[in-house]
C-alpha cells in the first residue's frame, strides 16, 4: 500500500512539473540516506568480542628493549619491541623440582 501511495505522489509531482518531480525524488532520497546514516551510529554497534586467553603454557610478553624503529608516512614512527616467550616453568615465584 505504501508503494502505491509513493508512486501516486511521484506521478503527481512529475505531472505538475518535471523539475518538481526530479527535485522531490532527490529530496526523498537524501532524507532516506540521512535517516539511515543516523540509525547506524557507532554507539549502536555491538562491542568487540573479549580477548581470548593464550592457549597452552606459553605466553608472549613485550620487553622494554626495542627491536626496530621504522619511519612511517608523514611524521609517524613505528616501534617494534622485542617479544620474549615465557613458559609456565619460567614463571616467577614458582618452585620447580
Amino acid at each position: 500500500m505504501l508503494v502505491v501511495l509513493g508512486s501516486v505522489a511521484v506521478a503527481a509531482a512529475f505531472a505538475v512539473d518535471e523539475a518538481v518531480g526530479v527535485l522531490g525524488v532527490a529530496a526523498v532520497g537524501w532524507v532516506a540516506l540521512w535517516r539511515s546514516a543516523r540509525r547506524l551510529s557507532v554507539s549502536s554497534a555491538p562491542p568487540p568480542p573479549p580477548l581470548a586467553a593464550p592457549s597452552g603454557d606459553e605466553y608472549a610478553v613485550e620487553s622494554t628493549r626495542v627491536r626496530e624503529v621504522r619511519q612511517g608516512p608523514g611524521e609517524g614512527m613505528t616501534i617494534f619491541p622485542v617479544i620474549e616467550y615465557v613458559t609456565d616453568q619460567d614463571a616467577p615465584g614458582e618452585v620447580t623440582s
